[in-house]
């Protein structure tokens, strides 16, 4: 799930967290992805990045399909998780990247919550699918085959076992993968976290990448975020940035009715923490804490999660040459690809092995801080910008609800 309306806080109040660009700027970088699948992926000079949950097996199952349906071997085994990993880890590899997967482990107690709605939503799309089946139309069947979509041990076991094959590294977090991804980008192991799920800016990954595993028919761009720069616009410490989150709501805790991103935002500069927001709530509102809403230990979930250190001997991960006769008798032999394709596939793999990468401009050249004046006229000015938004909103409303109360005829 995320962090609901999170990006649109930053947009509002940290419009310069914000880049945007193509999968050939990053170049020469690593990156971690998230499983669900999870990867990370490498580049020369330094640079990394982590990536979550929009590198998902999931994502391959419900996006990789013909006429609505999975891809599927001529054994009748569904293979678009396997068709969706190779190409789209491929595509990374000829644009400079090298990706490193990052699987999830056991889950949290804490989010037991959310992942028994999700079991509820698959649950009740099978009935709707069933029922689209009699009544409805090929639009709705495929609505609900989409949400009925589960990962299983086995689509992991095969993806990874195509990872070991490209020659492609990968590690299993002890739990969330996001974070295991944020601790890689903190340790220098690469440069950025690239995932869809907002929580992943949540556990202190220095830089997120969203977009970066879409297929090219979506023709979306990057999007790369800078948490140091979100904290500042939103004038935050880490701390607090994770109470707004759990406030907005979590994969861990529901949100509280009634309080929007605006609310939440203005309630954590007013109150500092979210022990002052709910004693706040409870003291001067109407409205309800939900009876079950442990914060405090959600935040403990974002501050400290179990992950393996940067310096672990698990996370000391390398690139190597593809197994090509290996990748030909799985893809080709089992799973009926293409044997021209793989082959091609296999040796680009070799190719990105053997080719020195080029070194980035920013290996070259430190940029340069910013002085506390450069920093205090650039806020100052995205807060002007904001005020002159919020007036002209303000305007704009008074405008319409005069149109509406004026009489019909009136001139």
């Amino acid at each position: 799930m995320g962090i609901k309306h999170l990006f649109q806080l930053i947009q509002e109040h940290a419009p310069g967290a914000v880049k945007t660009g193509e999968i050939k700027n990053q170049f020469g970088r690593k990156v971690a992805i998230v499983r669900r699948v999870c990867i990370a992926s490498t580049f020369s000079h330094a640079r990394s990045l982590t990536v979550s949950r929009s590198m998902s097996i999931y994502s391959f199952l419900i996006a990789v399909r013909s006429d609505g349906q999975q891809l599927m071997s001529d054994t009748g085994e569904t293979t678009s998780h396997l068709m969706g990993l190779f190409y789209r880890t491929l595509r990374m590899v000829d644009n400079g990247i090298k990706p490193l997967y990052v699987f999830d482990g056991a889950p949290p107690k804490l989010k037991s919550g959310e992942l028994a709605k999700r079991f509820q939503r698959k649950t009740e799309a099978q009935a709707g699918m069933e029922e689209a089946k009699e009544t409805g139309t090929a639009e709705d069947v495929e609505k609900f085959s989409r949400r009925t979509v589960r990962v299983t041990r086995e689509h992991n076991a095969e993806c990874q076992q195509l990872l070991k094959l490209m020659g492609i590294p990968f590690i299993i977090a002890p739990t969330e993968a996001e974070a295991q991804c944020a601790v890689l980008a903190r340790g220098g192991k690469v440069y950025a976290a690239a995932s869809e799920d907002m929580d992943t800016l949540t556990f202190n990954t220095p830089i997120l990448l969203r977009h970066l595993t879409f297929s090219e028919q979506r023709k979306e761009p990057i999007l790369e975020i800078h948490l140091d720069k979100v904290l500042e616009g939103l004038d935050m410490d880490q701390k607090q940035f994770i109470d707004l989150c759990i406030l907005l709501g979590c994969d861990y805790l529901d949100p509280v009715k009634g309080i929007g991103p605006s609310t939440a935002l203005k309630m954590l500069r007013e109150h500092k923490d979210l022990e002052g927001v709910v004693e706040h709530i409870k003291k001067n509102t109407k409205l309800t804490i939900p009876e079950d809403w442990p914060f405090a230990d959600a935040r403990t979930l974002f501050l400290e999660p179990d992950v393996r250190p940067a310096d672990a001997p698990e996370c000391d991960f390398k690139w190597e040459a593809p197994d090509v006769e290996g990748l030909v008798k799985f893809l080709v032999e089992e799973k009926h690809f293409n044997e021209d394709r793989v082959r091609n596939g296999a040796a680009k793999l070799q190719k990105n092995m053997k080719t020195a990468q080029q070194s980035r401009l920013e290996g070259f050249f430190k940029p340069v801080e910013k002085t506390a004046e450069e920093k205090a006229s650039l806020k100052r000015k995205a807060d002007e910008k904001l005020e002159a938004k919020k007036k002209k909103q303000k305007e704009d409303a008074k405008a319409k609800k005069q149109a509406k109360a004026k009489p019909k005829g009136a001139a």
